[in-house]
């Protein structure tokens, strides 16, 4: 299980910020990031929040048990989208989706 102050960490290191550099983003103190980082404390759910808009990855992801961030804010977004359709037209959205897939995965299963 990944802990909330490694995920940060990561993220923030990815990003290239300094602690100073993310508190800046979500207008708290360094050393509030600092004691985030090392979970000597939990941030609050709307620090949570915002700590993971900067990051662009969902709030569970950052939170959860989560490995990786596979639904980003992106994705999640077109997930939403995609209930605004009807029927017929998720059934061709699917259709269209699984025949890329399955092909996506046959080339990876077939490549060097």
């Amino acid at each position: 299980m990944s802990k909330i102050g490694n995920k940060i960490t990561q993220l923030r290191k990815e990003k290239g910020w300094s602690q100073s550099e993310l508190a800046k983003q979500i207008k708290a103190s360094r050393e509030a990031i600092g004691k985030y980082e090392r979970d000597e404390a939990i941030p609050s759910v709307e620090t949570a929040k915002n700590i993971a808009d900067v990051f662009d990855v969902s709030l569970d992801y950052l939170v959860g048990d989560v490995l990786k961030p596979s639904f980003d804010k992106r994705m999640v977004k077109r997930l939403q989208d995609m209930e605004l359709l009807s029927e017929r037209d998720k059934d061709h959205l699917f259709a269209l989706l699984d025949a890329f897939l399955r092909d996506a995965k046959t080339k990876k299963a077939y490549a060097p």
